[in-house]
Formats: structure tokens, sequence, C-alpha cells
């Protein structure tokens, strides 16, 4: 279960998700990369074929959050698949790159042929298990995530640390219009209508679908309620590219008003969504609400900030210890106790006892390697 469909609540990522991240971390210098080669660098730490990597990756560019494509990534919209992986190229967004990975903060345990180091989980300081959504069947149990409006994922975190109420609702890229009154919090489920715009008389244009719906199961739906008699379409035209617009005509004498009912009705212009939030928390598959997944993701994110902040003071005390140490084994001339010392332990005695009087000027004690750094 653990190593398979259901994310992770620390960093909200699958398992191949997180190693395609972290192979992009690696082979990232601000340029764009060919998809196969980074497919390629993944499989030194996912033991499945190179198919299931490259869909995923299609998958999380096309969520756009983490990594961005160069070339045709196919069409959430109409469903068209993405072209193949050496044709294709990708590389982290700015967000994924300065949010979401330090090797200073991150577990490694090795791969599964032992011969690299992977991250058990990214010290990612984003909601990212509720920015992306998530839908997969484990051994036994299914998860089904949906995606949340970031800035208002934001918000809530905001208010949580002020201590205030929120309330975050589902949104989706296709867009829609949304009932949620059936949504509590993460469980439940919702209803989704395609948005149709009555044009005039007889023509209606569709600006947004259903989410895990396409244009092209959208149109197959209407054709196959027009045979079974529940409605009447003249002609039906998708001129979808960036955006979606699916054009139906009205047969002679009937208003296109009137076919919007039916549409909602016998089409899979409505569909409706259950929302199960599943992760995996220390190990475990538990189920949770989305109040308790923002509420760890703000706890996290503030020890990831405070742990980040004690490791730069720590690179500036030592920074401020070693300049100070030179400063002092210069001024004070301490160097010059050593030039009448015989052997290695005496120079090393000279210099200890040279430094004594000036103890209360550093914050820790003088070592070795202190003393090999200034000789």
């Amino acid at each position: 279960i653990r190593d398979r469909a259901i994310p992770n609540l620390v960093d909200g990522l699958k398992p191949v998700q997180r190693r395609i991240m972290w192979s992009l971390h690696q082979k990232d210098d601000g340029k764009f990369i060919k998809v196969a080669n980074i497919v390629g660098h993944s499989m030194q730490y996912h033991p499945h074929g190179d198919a299931s990597i490259g869909d995923a990756l299609v998958v999380l560019t096309n969520k756009r959050y983490l990594i961005e494509g160069q070339g045709n990534f196919g069409n959430v919209f109409t469903g068209d698949p993405a072209a193949a992986s050496r044709y294709i190229e990708c590389r982290l967004t700015e967000m994924s790159r300065t949010q979401m990975f330090n090797n200073e903060l991150t577990e490694f345990v090795p791969s599964y042929d032992g011969r690299n180091k992977e991250p058990v989980c990214l010290p990612c300081k984003l909601p990212l298990l509720l920015m992306l959504g998530a839908e997969g069947i484990a051994v036994g149990l299914s998860a089904k995530i949906l995606p949340h409006n970031f800035c208002e994922l934001l918000e809530a975190q905001i208010a949580i640390l002020r201590k205030q109420s929120f309330e975050v609702l589902p949104d989706f890229p296709a867009g829609g219009l949304m009932d949620a009154s059936g949504y509590d919090d993460g469980k439940g489920s919702i209803k989704i209508r395609a948005r149709i715009e009555i044009k005039d008389q007889s023509t209606l244009h569709i600006t947004d679908i259903p989410p895990a719906t396409t244009t092209e199961s959208l149109i197959s739906s209407i054709e196959d309620a027009t045979r079974k008699g529940k409605l009447k379409v003249r002609s039906i035209n998708d001129f979808t590219a960036e955006k979606v617009e699916i054009e139906i005509k009205s047969p002679p004498g009937v208003n296109a008003e009137k076919l919007v009912p039916a549409l909602y009705a016998f089409t899979g212009c409505e569909t409706s969504i259950s929302s199960r939030l599943i992760v995996i928390r220390d190990n475990r598959p538990v189920e949770m609400t989305v109040s308790e997944v923002l509420n760890f993701n703000t706890e996290q994110l503030v020890d990831l900030l405070r742990r980040e902040l004690e490791i730069k003071e720590q690179k500036l005390l030592e920074d401020l210890f070693f300049k100070t140490l030179v400063r002092i084994f210069i001024e004070n001339r301490i160097y010059k106790k050593i030039e009448t010392s015989k052997t290695n332990e005496a120079i090393y005695k000279a210099i200890y006892k040279g430094f004594e009087p000036y103890r209360e000027e550093y914050y820790r004690d003088i070592n070795d390697e202190d003393i090999e750094m200034l000789l």
C-alpha cells in the first residue's frame, strides 16, 4: 500500500512522483531536459517500467505547479495523448525549485538496488496534497483527493496561523459549475456541471467541462442520448484548442434554451464525484479531513522555516568563529609562539595556550581541526 498509489501526507506525492521530482532536482541546471533522460534517471530509483514514469511525468506537468513542459504534452480537455518522451522536454518550475528541496533537511534511504540514495519525503513548504489532488487504488483501499485552489489554500493557512476559522472547497482546472452542498471537509461528494452558454435561439456553447471528462467523451454522451431520443440535436462541432468550445445546434423549431435541462439530465454535462481523503501518515494509511491536512501542512511549514533558520544561524556562527580565530591569530602574533617548537604536539600546545586569554571572544572551544585550518 505504502509503495503504490496513495500519496504521503508530508509532501503530497506518490513514490513515482517523488522520484521524478528528485531526478529533475539532480539534473536541474535551469535548462529544459529531454523527458526520456529524466525517465531513464528516475529508473535508478523506481523499479517499474519507463511507460509508468513517463505517464506520471506528463500528468504532473499538465498540473503546471511543479514541472514546466516544452512540446506536446497532450490536451487535458480533448484527451489527446502526449508525444513520445524523446520529443518533449521539461524542467522544474521556479516554485518547486525554491519550495520543495533542501538537502540538509531531507532524510535519505538506499534505492531498491542499494546503489543510490533517494529521499523518504521531500521537505515541501506547499500544501501540495490538496493543490494537486490524487486518485489511486492500492491493495484493499482507494483514495480520491480533489484538487483545491492554490490561493485559497494559502489564505486558509494564514487563517490557521491567526487561529481563525476557514473553509476551502475543491477547484478544478477544467472549470465548470459546482454544487458542494454534499461535501463535508473532504468527505461526501460534489456535483459538477459543464458551463453551457446560450449563443442564440438555435446555438449553445459549452465552455467548461466537468473534471475527468474530455470533449470527446462528452460529445459521445450527447450523441448517445440523441440516439435514445432523450434530446434533439441537429449538429455538434468541437472547436476546442487551448480552451474548451463545443458548439451544439438545435433542430428547426426547437429553442436551444430548452436543450439545457436535458443536457444536464441525460449526458455527461453533469457528473457526481465522491471524495475520500486517504493518505500515508507515519507509514500507515489513514483517512483525514481537509482541515486536518491543512493544519498538518501549516505546522510542517513553520517547523521547516525554523529548522532552515537554525541551520543558517549555525553556518553564520561558524563563519564568524573562523574569522575571529584568524583575526586573533594574526593581531596577537600567536604564530610567533610556534617558531621555537620542535614537535607537532608542541606547536598545538603553544597555539592552545596562546588563545586562552581571548576565550570570551569566540562562542565554542577550539579543537585540532581549527588549529589545522589556521596553520
